[in-house]
C-alpha cells in the first residue's frame, strides 16, 4: 500500500524564496529516489510565505529511506526547518 505525506510549512515572507529554493531542490533530489512515486511542492495562493507538500512513497519504508538520505539533512532539516514559523505534517496509507 502507497504511503503519503502532506506537510504545511509556513515562513516569515523575507525567508520565502531561500525556503522555495531549498524545497524545489529537495525535490529534484527526492524525486529519483527509488520509493519516490511524487513529490511535489506548491506555494499556498494568498499566503506569503505559505508551502504545501505532498509526497507519495511505495510504502513507509520508503519514506524512512527518503528521511535518512543526505538531501533530506541538508535541504530540509538544516535549511527549510529552522526558517519556518509553523509545520503540521500528515501520513496517511493511500487507499
Amino acid at each position: 500500500m502507497a504511503y503519503a505525506v502532506v506537510a504545511q510549512y509556513r515562513c516569515a515572507p523575507e525567508n520565502e524564496a531561500a525556503v522555495r529554493e531549498a524545497l524545489l531542490k529537495a525535490r529534484a533530489a527526492t524525486r529519483a529516489e527509488p520509493a519516490n512515486q511524487s513529490y511535489e511542492v506548491h506555494a499556498v495562493a494568498g499566503e506569503p510565505g505559505g508551502f504545501l507538500l505532498y509526497e507519495r512513497y511505495d510504502d513507509t519504508a520508503g519514506f524512512e529511506a527518503h528521511k535518512a538520505a543526505p538531501h533530506f539533512t541538508e535541504q530540509i532539516v538544516e535549511t527549510v526547518w529552522p526558517l519556518l514559523t509553523d509545520r503540521s505534517v500528515t501520513f496517511a496509507e493511500v487507499l
